[in-house]
C-alpha cells in the first residue's frame, strides 16, 4: 500500500482529499474537530517535506448549490488553530479563481477549497468535474478520506484516473483504517467476537453473512434483537420488528449453528411503556415483553453474558449500540458493553469500534482511548466488512493511469 510516507513532497503541491465533514454549531463554529485532528499526521508529513497543501472535502448534504451553513470556511479557521499556521481559503473548488490560488500557493502553505458538494457533479462521479480538480495544478493526489471511500465520487475515486502511477497515494489515516480493518478481516486472533447493534437486521444482513465465515461469536443487541426473538416465537410486545425479515432471521441463526458460530441474543431486556426517557420501565426476559411495552436496552443478565464472551476474546469488532443510549435511562447496556471491550483490550485483545453510533458511544463514555482503534468511517467500514470493494481504495490500488 503506497502512502505519503513513500514520497518526498519537497517542492510538490499535493491535492489531498480529506474528510472534514464535521458538525458545526448554530454559530457556524466547529463543534467536534476529531476528523480534522485525524488528518493532521498526513498534512504535517507533506508540510515537513517542504510541500504545499491543496485540501478538498465535502460538508453535509447541500441540495441547492452554495449555502452558507455548509461552507468549509469555519473549518479553515479550526485547521489554522490546530496547525498553528495560516490556512488560505477559496470560495469554490474548480475554475479560474481556484487555479490562480493554487498557482500562487508557496511551498509550506495551505489552501482549503470550498465544499465539493456545492457542485452536483461531485456525487455523480462526473469525469469532467474530476478532470477539473486534477488540472488545478497539483503534482500528487492523496486520498485520506476513508469516510467517503465507499462512494465513487469525483474527488474520491474518478480523479485518480488523471494521476499517473506514483503520483497517487493513500494518506496515513486511510492507511491505518485499511490496515486495522484487514487485521480483523484476515488476521483476527481467535476467539473473534463481532458485536452488532442498531435498529434493523436488514441494515446488517451482508455484514452478518460475511462475519459468519470468520467470527467465533456474534453478539446481537439493539432494536434488531426483537426480529430474531419474534422469529423464534417470542413475545416482544411493541418492540421494533421487521416482520418481513423473520424468515431471514431464522436462516441466519441456522447458518450460525451449521458453521459452529456462537450466536448470542440478549436473554433479558429493559422494556418501557413509551419511547421516552421519562417512560416507566421494567426488566423482563427478551421473549416475554408485555403487550404495548418495547425493549429499549439489554438487561443485566445479557450484560453479564456479553461481558464474559468479550473478556475471553482476542479480537473484537463493535458496530452498533445495545439500546437507545442517547436516553440516560436506556444507556446502561451500551455503557456496560463499551466498558467490557475496554477491559478486554487492557488484557491484550485487539478491538475495533466503527459506525457512527458506536463511535459516539465510546466518546460519550470517555472510552475512545481505551480501545485499539476507532474508525472514522461508518458506512465505509460497514461496506468493507461486508466484503465489498470500496471505490476510493480501488482507485489507487488498481494501478490505473
Amino acid at each position: 500500500m503506497k502512502t505519503v510516507n513513500n514520497l518526498n513532497f519537497n517542492h510538490k503541491k499535493a491535492l489531498v482529499r480529506v474528510d472534514f465533514n464535521v458538525p458545526l454549531s448554530a454559530e457556524l463554529q466547529v463543534s467536534d474537530n476529531t476528523r480534522i485532528k485525524e488528518a493532521l499526521p498526513t498534512l504535517q508529513k507533506i508540510l515537513n517535506d517542504g510541500g504545499a497543501l491543496v485540501l478538498m472535502s465535502h460538508l453535509g448534504r447541500p441540495k441547492n448549490g452554495p449555502e452558507n451553513k455548509f461552507s468549509l470556511a469555519p473549518v479553515a479557521q479550526e485547521l489554522a488553530t490546530l496547525l498553528q499556521k495560516p490556512v488560505k481559503f477559496v470560495h469554490d473548488c474548480v475554475g479560474d479563481e481556484v487555479k490562480k490560488a493554487v498557482s500562487n500557493l508557496h511551498y509550506g502553505e495551505i489552501l482549503l477549497l470550498e465544499n465539493l458538494r456545492f457542485h452536483k457533479e461531485e456525487e455523480k462521479g462526473d469525469a469532467v468535474f474530476a478532470k477539473q480538480l486534477a488540472d488545478l495544478g497539483a503534482d500528487v493526489y492523496v486520498n485520506d478520506a476513508f469516510g467517503t471511500a465507499h462512494r465513487a465520487h469525483a474527488s474520491t475515486a474518478i480523479i485518480a484516473n488523471y494521476f499517473p502511477e506514483g503520483q497517487k497515494v493513500f494518506g496515513l489515516l486511510m492507511a491505518r483504517e485499511i490496515e486495522n480493518a484487514q487485521k480483523v478481516l484476515h488476521n483476527a486472533q481467535k476467539p473473534f467476537t463481532a458485536i452488532l447493534g442498531g435498529a434493523k437486521v436488514s441494515d446488517k444482513i451482508l455484514l452478518i453473512e460475511n462475519l459468519l465465515e470468520i467470527a467465533d461469536n456474534i453478539v446481537i443487541g439493539g432494536g434488531m434483537t426483537y426480529t430474531f426473538v419474534k422469529a423464534q416465537g417470542g413475545n416482544i410486545g411493541a418492540s421494533l420488528c421487521e416482520e418481513d425479515k423473520l424468515d431471514l432471521a431464522l436462516e441466519l441463526l441456522a447458518k450460525a449453528k451449521q458453521k459452529g458460530v456462537n450466536f448470542y441474543l440478549p436473554e433479558d431486556s429493559l422494556a418501557a411503556d413509551a419511547f421516552s426517557n421519562d417512560a416507566n420501565s421494567q426488566r423482563c426476559e427478551s421473549d416475554e415483553i408485555p403487550a404495548t411495552w418495547m425493549g429499549l436496552d439489554i438487561g443485566e443478565k445479557a450484560m453479564a453474558t456479553f461481558d464474559s464472551v468479550i473478556f475471553e476474546s482476542k479480537t473484537i469488532l463493535w458496530n452498533g449500540p445495545m439500546g437507545v443510549f442517547e436516553m440516560e435511562k436506556f444507556q446502561q447496556g451500551t455503557r456496560s458493553l463499551a466498558q467490557s471491550i475496554a477491559r478486554a483490550t487492557q488484557e491484550g485483545a485487539f478491538s475495533l469500534v466503527g459506525g457512527g453510533d458506536s463511535v459516539a458511544a465510546v466518546k460519550k463514555f470517555d472510552l475512545a482511548d481505551s480501545v485499539s482503534f476507532v474508525s472514522t468511517g461508518g458506512g465505509a467500514m460497514l461496506e468493507y466488512f461486508e466484503g465489498k470493494i470500496l471505490p476510493g481504495i480501488a482507485a489507487i490500488s488498481e494501478n490505473k493511469v
